[in-house]
């Protein structure tokens, strides 16, 4: 049995592997990732174009609320121990992911009330095209949306 056969988990990285070699076989095929380490990679992608998203929609209103800095400064340590806990699987690194998507979920639904409130601000009130040119209440869903993704794929492993 070759050495590449062993259990994906006692193996950090993605590897090749050799079929049937005592058959002779010769076809190399990729030693696959679980779903919830792609999640968790796929989580950091996201958190990068979210990141961009909020950092253009907050300047364009000159970060008049000091509170719209937080998940603009708070995005790349997202992306930053996603990725490195998707690719090195180091214990203590999903410790702080976990706590960084605690973080994400809570400030998503915190950005989520700011947002509603701001509707409601503007001329008109709750009016159907105040949520069209208002603050975009789904924005702060989607971001956490993306830390409870990443805490379902950190608690399913």
């Amino acid at each position: 049995m070759c050495f590449l056969s062993r259990r994906f988990h006692d193996y950090p990285y993605l590897i090749l592997e050799t079929n049937n070699i005592e058959e002779g076989g010769n076809e190399m095929v990729w030693v696959g990732w679980p779903l919830a380490r792609i999640v968790i990679l796929f989580v950091a992608f996201a958190y990068i174009f979210i990141g961009i998203q909020v950092t253009m929609s907050h300047y364009r209103q000159n970060f008049h609320q000091k509170i719209m800095l937080v998940p603009v400064l708070s995005s790349p340590f997202y992306v930053l121990f996603a990725a490195a806990y998707a690719l090195f699987n180091l214990q203590w690194y999903g410790w702080i992911f976990a706590f960084l998507m605690w973080i994400a979920a809570i400030s998503g639904l915190i950005g989520f009330y700011y947002h509603f409130k701001g509707v409601g601000v503007r001329v008109g009130g709750y009016a159907g095209r105040n949520f069209l040119i208002g603050p975009p209440v789904i924005m702060p869903l989607m971001y956490s949306a993306m830390g409870v993704l990443g805490l379902l794929a950190y608690y399913w492993r």
